[in-house]
């Protein structure tokens, strides 16, 4: 089959290069995207296996992938995985202009904790693309990086990797974490060791200066009537570490106002959880994550803890907070300069922080796009659109077999393409198809 017909078969291609589609648009400045998916209504029940729905979503996915969501104890933790597996899907392929069955993820580094990256038929990765999720809560959010790079396709639309990866410094890489303040038990060690034993606890993650402005610093408590005591307000009573005390102040300003401390504690433990997700943020940009050696010599400071947003009702949606973007990142004692980090707050409870390294002249931020899972990330994917069969190879190769093709053997279709793992014409062909260049075989 020539190459020049098969034009009109690849999406985001508008000339050949050296025998291989080119992108549509030229390489110009990379964008940054945010992307948030609210898995908590999605795929009800107790069971992932019999929600309604999830068995279409965990088709696209992998085996493997389905596999270690059944494994979840809890149903709330399947559904972020599951989230997570389409969400990381859904941007490589929009990205890339590939089609939903031609997207491949794999491992940086550690085949168990390296980072996730998008990888060629081959594994070989893909440059100028970035990505990275994590959940919590129900929640499951991603940043990711579009390079605009010229990437070279295969006669059937799919990326070709880098032959040689490299890392450069100029690459911009980036991450993303999210807590949520009050989803753990803290308050049962605060209650019996007082918050000064339980911040010790992280004394591994945690420089000395961290923990103790942890322990001893506030940033401002919203009392019941609305009104907000900011760390000048609250004056040395910022040195408590227990609760259930009464606390009566004067204000510089000659107010006076009486509280429980609980609220001072309320708020340091949402200082310590900023702390934690601005540094498990930094961490996941190389994919060491907690395992880094290097976790007491990363410090923040000037961190302050955003205001939160306003809880989801029976009719609206929560509310995002405040984003906090002047945190100073030092490493080893010295500041890091190539990196940018936010932290926002979502709802009551939860902070999200992400970082990005690299060449960020030009790059921002952008606001986060709560996902919708049908019109952003269904629409897109086999089980949503009707492929002709005149128009796609594997369409036409998998839906009409000759009566000789059997699983596993191999077909030559063309000069350039081998098709293999070709699927019975009554599975799925999303799952098993893949194509690999003969020239890489």
């Amino acid at each position: 089959m020539a190459i020049k017909p098969l034009l009109s078969m690849i999406t985001n291609v508008t000339e050949i290069n050296n025998g291989y589609p080119t992108p549509a648009h030229s390489p110009t400045q990379g964008e940054v995207t945010c992307w948030m998916l609210d898995t908590r209504k999605l795929w009800p029940g107790d069971n992932i296996l019999t929600a309604k729905g999830a068995a279409e979503a965990m088709s696209l996915i992998t085996i493997q992938e389905q596999n270690a969501i059944r494994q979840k104890m809890f149903v709330a933790d399947a559904r972020m995985s599951l989230g997570s597996a389409l969400i990381k899907r859904a941007f490589i392929s929009q990205t890339l202009g590939m089609k939903w069955r031609d997207v491949r993820i794999a491992r940086k580094g550690h085949a168990k904790h390296g980072k996730p990256c998008a990888v060629d038929a081959v594994g070989r990765p893909i440059a100028g693309i970035d990505f990275n999720v994590s959940h919590q809560g129900g929640l499951v959010v991603l940043v990711g990086y579009n390079g605009r790079e010229n990437h070279e396709f295969t006669p059937s639309g799919m990326v070709y990797g880098m032959i040689s990866p490299t890392t450069n410094t100029d690459d911009v890489t980036c991450a993303v974490d999210i807590v949520c303040v009050n989803e753990r038990d803290d308050y049962r060690t605060i209650d019996s060791e007082g918050l000064d034993g339980w911040v010790d606890i992280y004394d591994s993650l945690f420089s000395d200066e961290e923990r103790w402005t942890m322990k001893y610093d506030v940033d401002y408590i919203t009392l019941l009537d609305g009104t907000t005591l900011h760390r000048e307000d609250i004056g040395r009573h910022d040195r408590c570490i227990c609760r259930n005390k009464e606390i009566a102040l004067t204000t510089p300003q000659g107010h006076e106002h009486c509280f429980n401390s609980d609220m001072i504690l309320d708020a340091k433990l949402r200082r310590f959880y900023t702390y934690f997700c601005y540094k498990e943020a930094y961490i996941k940009l190389s994919g060491e994550a907690l395992l880094a050696p290097w976790l007491k010599q990363l410090e923040f400071f000037n961190v302050r803890s955003p205001r939160p947003g306003t809880p989801a009702r029976c009719s609206t949606h929560g509310s995002w907070g405040e984003a906090v973007e002047d945190v100073s990142v030092h490493l080893h004692g010295k500041p890091v300069h190539d990196v940018k980090m936010k932290i926002q707050g979502f709802e009551e409870n939860f902070m999200i922080s992400v970082a990005m390294q690299g060449d960020l002249q030009g790059l921002a931020f952008p606001a986060f796009k709560s996902l919708d899972l049908e019109a952003d990330i269904l629409a897109n994917t086999p089980i949503r659109q009707t492929l002709a069969p005149a128009k796609v190879l594997h369409q036409r190769v998998v839906s009409e077999p000759p009566p000789y093709m059997r699983t596993g053997e191999r077909l030559l279709t063309s000069p350039l393409v081998h098709v293999r793992d070709v699927p019975n014409v009554n599975e799925n062909p999303y799952l098993y198809a893949r194509e690999v260049p003969l020239c890489l075989m």
